[in-house]
């Protein structure tokens, strides 16, 4: 680890001397892209984060956002959402760098006094052909289904992506959203001088030295050996008692404030809590009590060793705190007080940092990076046979079923999930206020890669319309964003554009951005990754029902919204998995207009009692849509007419659309008049057979059929 030249004058003339080896260090991890946003954040004040819910916005661990009562206000249950990136860590490690990503969002939830109750994985590799790209896929779910299944916290919604350009760098972003009250809110701002912080948890190993810096550098050839160092271990047990025993804390309201131990170790918690009270602190370093023999000061400041925290506690509470650290076999240390001076820390009587926090923390200046805007592709469309593109699209791995990684994952524990993985959102029940909560998560680096700013606005609205099917309305947002090396100005172009697609489309939307994480330098040998805005989004609707993907076989068929089908948009195939497959380039399908009113009405439209089933249309386009709608129960025959291409017909994939089987097609047409366009396309049966005709073809196949070309994944890895 290194402090650059520029950085270190900056620290020199601030001290007024050269800072200390321990200086140097926290300073530079501080500062580095992951922990200090210098490149991302100027960008962020794009995104609107506030609104009547919202109790706590970006900058805490976690967002805190009120859940509505009965009568449309606001009620004193709270849920948390955060979101966090373990990307490097998980190309040298895989399981451990997914288990701690998971460990750490979890951490993030309980130091706002929550509870967590949901996970959402969102996960990007290497094409699946490729040998390296499995491997890493197997050991990524596997890790998050061994810490999530161990600590009791259910996997209920995700995506999972497969790109070429993520062959030399996955992306493993995961989601937690949380439950708490007005009574039992915490945060990270330090309140008071002369409390004590307390360290529990885990002991302190040299595990994760520098993971801040190195996750903020370009993969090298070598990192899956050389940076092995910087992936911390993760122990679920542990978490899970540090779960409990935080509970306990907080239900005594033993806590004035807390902070998970996560990127620059203690020195980055300790450092931010005192900062956010305009404060300091004083903490003497070998009190941290340690899992390895002769650590020295740096390594105690800096290593990230799982599964700890810090708690600002009144000096009259800390036996209370010890003791039920002991009850739950958790390690405690009394590290240090609250002071209103500098951020001080000694090491065996000698001072190792003596800093201001707030310089610490906000100090480092920001990058003047220059943006090139991305280009549009040219059109250059293949002309495939429709029955081998249908074979070929429904059977893609990007497109086939998820149940291989999603049955890994305990989505049953906590009994709240009320609709299962392998939906369009994931439905959880919050008893205590008689709510429903709807939860999808991902994005799609075909539409970013195709065009950026418009991709990153049809993720916005893909995900919108996912909880808008089960019947809720949009609450609230977390993003992850995700680029490669922003020194290049087409790269940070690109960035920049996802960027400002998804504030503006959140916007539109009127969903709040209330939190999210930025990872940059997602490069390597292979080049850099696709700008990748992960979106995690939640909405809430009365009680825990909601209509099913699946087809009832008792109804009349839909679209809804679909431009193209309407004849009010040209076919447009950009970013869709039919060019995956077969090559070629188009622009990218326009956005419908009226988002906000669609997603609205299609939430009331999805509770109504004529309606059997409600199914999101986006990767691989309707002829995906309708076979995941096909069960051995249940099939059905479409009609697909229009003035585009059978191709664009079949497969374009412009976003915000839906399927709808409804016993009662004129009130869906009624309820979106003005809103969207309504076609009718066919009807449902009992027959387990898909039949659509485009044009002069005809695509025949059945419910057995359509599984087996949707569990490529799951042939491939058992």
């Amino acid at each position: 680890m290194s402090l650059s030249d520029s950085d270190r004058e900056l620290v020199t003339a601030e001290l007024g001397r050269d800072p200390t080896a321990a200086e140097a260090a926290l300073f530079e991890n501080l500062w580095s892209e992951h922990c200090a946003y210098r490149s991302s954040r100027p960008l962020l004040a794009a995104f609107d984060s506030e609104d009547d819910r919202v109790v706590v916005g970006p900058g805490d661990d976690a967002a805190v956002v009120a859940l509505p009562d009965t009568d449309g206000g606001n009620s004193d249950t709270y849920i948390t959402m955060g979101i966090e990136s373990h990307n490097h860590p998980s190309y040298v490690d895989p399981f451990d760098g997914a288990a701690t990503g998971v460990g750490g969002i979890v951490r993030d939830t309980l130091s706002m006094g929550a509870y967590p109750i949901a996970l959402a994985d969102s996960l990007y590799f290497g094409g699946f052909d490729r040998e390296h790209s499995r491997y890493l896929f197997e050991g990524v779910v596997e890790g998050i289904s061994h810490y999530g299944n161990c600590i009791g916290v259910p996997t209920v919604t995700g995506s999972v992506a497969f790109h070429d350009g993520y062959e030399g760098n996955p992306l493993v972003n995961v989601a937690c959203v949380g439950l708490t009250d007005a009574d039992r809110l915490v945060t990270a701002e330090a309140q008071e001088p002369g409390n004590k912080l307390v360290l529990v948890g885990n002991g302190t190993g040299r595990d994760g030295l520098g993971g801040a810096s190195f996750a903020s550098e370009d993969l090298a050839e070598d990192a899956e050996t050389e940076d092995r160092p910087a992936v911390q271990v993760g122990d679920p047990y542990t978490e899970k008692l540090l779960i409990e025993a935080n509970e306990a804390l907080v239900d005594e309201n033993l806590v004035e404030s807390a902070r998970d131990l996560g990127a620059a170790g203690l020195g980055g918690a300790t450092s931010e809590m005192v900062a956010k009270g305009g404060l300091g602190c004083e903490i003497e370093l070998e009190r941290v009590h340690q899992r390895e023999p002769n650590m020295n000061a740096l390594e105690i400041l800096l290593a990230e060793s799982q599964e700890r925290m810090a708690y600002e506690v009144e000096p009259e509470n800390v036996d209370a705190v010890r003791e039920i650290a002991e009850r739950f076999d958790l390690g405690c240390s009394v590290i240090g007080d609250v002071t209103e001076g500098n951020y001080v820390c000694t090491f065996e009587g000698e001072t190792v940092v003596d800093a201001d926090a707030e310089f610490l923390g906000d100090g480092a200046p920001f990058n003047d990076l220059d943006a090139v805007e991305p280009e549009q592709p040219e059109t250059d469309l293949p002309d495939a046979d429709l029955t081998e593109a249908y074979e070929a699209v429904v059977g893609s791995p990007n497109t086939a079923s998820k149940r291989w990684v999603y049955r890994q994952y305990d989505h049953e524990v906590q009994v709240r999930t009320a609709t299962a993985p392998g939906d369009d959102a994931a439905l959880l029940a919050i008893r205590e206020e008689g709510i429903g909560l709807a939860f999808s998560s991902g994005a799609d680096p075909n539409w970013t890669e195709a065009a950026p700013y418009d991709g990153a606005r049809a993720v916005a609205l893909e995900n919108a319309t996912n909880v808008a099917a089960k019947g809720a309305t949009p609450l609230a947002a977390v993003d992850c964003l995700n680029g490669g090396n922003p020194e290049k100005s087409d790269v940070y172009g690109g960035f920049k554009a996802i960027v400002d697609g998804l504030a503006d489309a959140c916007s539109e939307l009127d969903v709040p951005v209330v939190g999210g994480n930025v990872s940059l330098y997602n490069d390597s040998n292979a080049g850099p990754i696709p700008p990748t805005p992960t979106l995690a989004l939640v909405g809430t609707k009365e009680g825990y029902e909601a209509p099913p993907a699946a087809l009832d076989g008792e109804g009349e068929l839909v679209v809804v919204n679909d431009r193209t089908l309407a004849g009010e948009s040209e076919g447009r195939l950009g970013g869709s998995e039919y060019l995956v497959q077969f090559g070629g380039s188009d622009q990218y399908p326009d956005l419908p207009d009226e988002r906000a009113a669609f997603v609205e009405t299609l939430a009331e439209v999805a509770d109504a009692v004529e309606t059997l089933a409600v199914h999101d249309a986006s990767h691989g386009g309707l002829a995906v849509t309708l076979a995941e709608m096909v069960t051995a129960d249940a099939g059905a025959t479409v009609t697909l007419d229009g003035e585009a291409t059978a191709q664009e017909l079949l497969f374009h994939e412009q976003p915000g659309r839906v399927v709808v089987e409804t016993t009662d097609a004129e009130a869906v047409a009624a309820a979106f008049d003005g809103v969207a366009p309504v076609t009718s396309v066919g009807s449902a049966d009992g027959s387990g057979e898909l039949e659509i005709a485009v044009g002069d073809e005809t695509i025949a196949d059945d419910a057995d059929a359509i599984a087996e070309r949707r569990s490529v994944i799951e042939r491939e890895l058992e």
